[in-house]
């Protein structure tokens, strides 16, 4: 499962919010590619190469970036440009809807203190765009919505008694029989385990419906539940 991080300007206090993600969670990287979608990026952004060397620096292995402007030098060395990413186009291993996940913490990270292992936990607020919360091993409960630009991580289940716009990530540790609940479809991506489906995969009689999702073999299914 390929990780997706997207630097966003100012690309100083996007760096502070990642390297507090990474103390919060030290191991949440360890051993995981990474996709950097340098789209979210001005075209006038400096020394783009050099803030890729930082993220190896900090122990991300990088296997190549994606968005990147032809006028920005030194991008060679991490490979060609891949396609796909968390803007909906085509994945990086072109499987239709059910490709490996690009799934990535949004640079203002908003993480309630970590829970006990498989411990559900509770986000008694809407998540507002650019946030993320992040539970490794347990369920995540959001009485709330979640904006669009907005995401979920969970090693188990995901529960949202509101609106889904955003991304939903459940299974990131590997497990198959998590799912994904919500009140309103209306959302950016859907992933569980290494599988994803993005806005532009989802069929249209689903969206503003109360669905669930899950993993039946190498498909992702999503029923409505209303």
């Amino acid at each position: 499962m390929a990780l997706v991080l997207a630097p966003e300007p100012p690309v100083e206090e996007w760096l502070r919010a990642l390297d507090a993600q990474i103390e919060r969670s030290p191991s949440f990287f360890e051993g995981r590619p990474v996709i950097v979608d340098l789209g979210g990026l001005p075209r006038e952004q400096p020394n783009v190469a050099g803030l890729i060397e930082m993220l190896r620096e900090r122990g991300i292995r990088v296997i190549g970036t994606e968005g990147a402007h032809p006028s920005w030098p030194g991008l060679e060395k991490w490979g060609p440009p891949l396609s796909g990413g968390r803007t909906g186009s085509k994945p990086v291993e072109p499987q239709a809807a059910d490709a490996p996940v690009p799934a990535a913490p949004e640079p203002a990270v908003v993480t309630p203190a970590a829970p006990p292992a498989a411990a559900t936990l509770l986000v008694d607020h809407p998540i507002r765009s650019g946030q993320s919360v992040v539970s490794e091993h347990g369920d995540v409960v959001v009485i709330g919505s979640v904006a669009s630009g907005a995401e979920i991580m969970a090693g188990g289940s995901i529960h949202i008694y509101g609106t889904l716009r955003g991304r939903a990530v459940a299974g990131v540790s590997g497990n198959g029989a998590a799912r994904i609940f919500c009140r309103k479809l209306e959302a950016e991506l859907l992933a569980i385990d290494g599988l994803y489906r993005t806005a532009e995969d989802l069929e249209p009689a689903l969206r503003g419906r109360s669905v669930q999702a899950w993993l039946d073999g190498q498909t992702m299914k999503i029923e409505p539940v209303d």
